[in-house]
């Protein structure tokens, strides 16, 4: 079963066909689908925006929540009776956890899971597990959670100081904390905004999750890179890059396969944070079904978040990183990235991010991956290269 195009390039597919530059099986063909699947895509688009009735995919997704919700309504009342019934006596302790472990207990009346106490509660199941094996105060318990927090918030943007943090507590999730238990919290944890971060004397950066796979050494001692690979998915290479418009500026990161340098993901996005590189990984995963595919990128913060290490291990992917400051480590990925400059970003000036990220879609799927010839690949198109390779190959 063909597995499904991601949704960022179904929509950036709509908004190129909606734009009418060019027939609609002239674009299905630019962009490698079928008509049929571009008039779908467009026919869902029409009833999302409201053009033409049917039923929305936030419809779908609201009636299977409903759904969902109706079957955990039972176990959450329970819990919140027991809750009730708990917190109402006297000389109890600060915190609920004895209340869960009462509920998940085996002889209870009715069972409920720790996960869902835990939910219904709004406590975490780590946070409940620690304090069964050793409790703690009521303010101990507060700052750690808070410090989870903090450091999720952290890992999205590590530019972010305790100031920032502080207001993105209260405006992603709610939680109202005054700066200088913020500063607290984060001096304990070792949470420091990057642009604060002195260099060592040697101007090394931090130590890298992954090792560089791609490294060679020769006979001289000089460490090189080598960015070759016979076959496809053996080797990725994934970056990021800004751009300015009027708006402000726009950040993509891009995938690259080594084999016939095909840009097999990508995402674009105003803000660059982990979830760019997550984004673009993830929709390479779904064209391509990689299997122990080395993923070769430099040491970005947005790389070295805990998400994006979890995503490459959670899809059996290897993870490599160049050395610090090293330009030359991803040269391969920089020389996409210097064609794209010469070929979209330099040729007139961007008002909007939208137009920018149209342009740089429709460069991407209809002239590098499928009519840009490469001497190196015996001046085939990455397309071209990749379907040879897999009819010899069945051959």
């Amino acid at each position: 079963m063909a597995k499904p195009y991601p949704k960022e390039f179904r929509d950036d597919v709509v908004a190129v066909a909606r734009k009418g530059q060019a027939p609609l099986f002239q674009i299905a063909k630019d962009f490698g689908i079928s008509e049929g699947s571009l008039a779908n895509w467009m026919k869902q688009a029409d009833i999302e925006d409201g053009r033409r009735p049917g039923v929305t995919e936030d419809e779908r997704k609201q009636l299977r929540e409903a759904n969902k919700r109706i079957r955990l309504l039972e176990q959450e009342n329970e819990v919140l009776r027991r809750a009730a019934a708990y917190l109402s006596q006297a000389n109890l302790p600060k915190i609920v956890f004895p209340l869960v472990r009462e509920m998940a207990a085996t002889g209870a009346r009715i069972r409920v899971p720790v996960a869902v106490a835990c939910r219904v509660l709004g406590l975490t199941t780590a946070g409940y597990y620690k304090w069964l094996k050793d409790p703690v105060s009521q303010r101990d318990w507060d700052d750690a959670h808070l410090i989870n927090v903090l450091h999720d918030l952290h890992e999205d943007d590590a530019t972010l100081g305790y100031r920032f943090l502080t207001d993105e507590l209260e405006e992603e999730h709610g939680i109202k904390a005054g700066e200088n238990r913020v500063h607290r919290l984060c001096r304990i944890a070792g949470i420091t905004a990057s642009h604060h971060k002195k260099r060592g004397k040697s101007g090394k950066a931090g130590p890298a999750p992954h090792d560089d796979l791609l490294a060679v050494t020769d006979k001289h001692g000089v460490v090189r890179h080598e960015f070759t690979a016979t076959a496809p998915n053996q080797v990725w290479l994934w970056d990021i890059s800004e751009h300015p418009t009027r708006e402000g500026k726009l950040y993509i990161c891009a995938i690259k396969d080594v084999f016939s340098n095909k840009i097999v993901g990508y995402s674009i996005d105003s803000r660059m944070k982990s979830g760019l590189a997550m984004s673009a990984m993830r929709n390479a995963i779904a064209l391509r079904s990689p299997s122990g595919t080395i993923c070769h990128s430099d040491r970005g913060g947005q790389f070295r978040a805990k998400k994006v290490l979890r995503l490459l291990k959670n899809n059996g992917l290897k993870g490599s990183m160049g050395r610090a400051y090293g330009a030359g480590d991803n040269a391969s990925m920089e020389s996409f990235f210097s064609l794209l400059q010469k070929n979209v970003l330099d040729t007139r000036r961007w008002d909007t991010r939208e137009d920018l990220r149209l342009a740089i879609v429709t460069w991407i799927e209809t002239k590098y991956n499928r009519r840009r010839r490469q001497r190196a690949l015996g001046k085939l198109t990455p397309v071209e290269f990749e379907m040879i390779y897999a009819a010899a190959d069945a051959a």
